[in-house]
């Protein structure tokens, strides 16, 4: 993989991540505020934020196993960190609205 291929795959992996964690977090706000068909699109936007940048991460993968080397950056690094955070925080918004669910049909 050439830098410049990196580089578009690196920033495809931040800016998709990015993008499911803002999602998540308007998923929750939409939650407390009682809008559960939002909040569900919005985990549902999150989701597919999540899987365009899972097709990032693994066209890196499939690279460097089939041979090519990848330059280890700190905007590599940071990528994956991206990624690893939205993930987190998406099943955690997943629970959080379960909540808001709970609570606003008691």
């Amino acid at each position: 993989m050439n830098n410049q291929e990196q580089l578009e795959t690196v920033m495809n992996l931040i800016i998709h991540s990015g993008n499911a964690k803002s999602d998540a977090m308007e998923a929750i706000q939409a939650a407390k505020a009682g809008n559960m068909s939002q909040a569900e699109s919005k985990i549902h936007d999150a989701e597919q934020a999540i899987v365009e940048a899972h097709h990032s991460q693994t066209d890196m993968l499939t690279k460097e196993a089939q041979g090519e080397k990848t330059e280890i950056t700190l905007l590599t690094v940071h990528s994956q960190d991206h990624l690893m955070t939205s993930i987190a925080f998406c099943d955690l918004a997943k629970e959080v609205i379960g909540l808001y669910d709970y609570l606003q049909r008691s």
